[in-house]
């Protein structure tokens, strides 16, 4: 996956497993980026996030936790900020206005990370990196990763 309009898939039999990939991904992560993160819900977005923010030392596993309520949680590394950003209960442009995203896509230092934004054509279209989540059973996932 280190060409430019690469896919890769993986497969992941477990929440260690997806947090080690998520490990694996932050080194293709140097910031600013934005990555879309698309599955249903329990898919394991979250979990792989987990990986990513513990690699740039931002946050430990513990700390990271789904932002469905809460919409943005702030994770700051020495060098990096992640923002993991929930759009589940967005549903219009001036609701999506309201949460500064734009603000924080400018800033050279981020890395952000939004989950459903699928929902919104425009960040489909300016993404760098792709991450879905397909449930194949219980406990084991496809994950498919597009680089632009």
């Amino acid at each position: 996956m280190t060409a430019l309009g690469m896919t890769t898939q993986y497969r992941s039999c477990s929440a260690d497993e997806t947090i080690a990939l998520g490990r694996r991904l932050a080194a293709q992560l140097a910031p600013p980026k934005l990555v879309l993160l698309r599955g249903e819900l329990g898919a394991g977005k979250t979990t792989l996030v987990k990986g990513i923010a513990e690699a740039f030392g931002a946050a430990g596993q513990e700390e990271v936790t789904s932002p469905t309520f809460t919409l943005i949680h702030e994770y700051r590394g020495a060098d990096v900020t992640i923002y993991h950003i929930d759009l589940y209960r967005i549903e219009t442009e001036r609701e999506l206005a309201t949460l500064g995203i734009d603000d924080l896509l400018r800033d050279q230092r981020n890395l952000v990370l939004i989950e459903w934004g699928e929902k919104f054509a425009r960040f489909a279209e300016e993404r760098d990196l792709e991450v879905s989540f397909e449930r194949i059973a219980e406990d084991e996932r496809e994950i498919t990763v597009s680089q632009r």
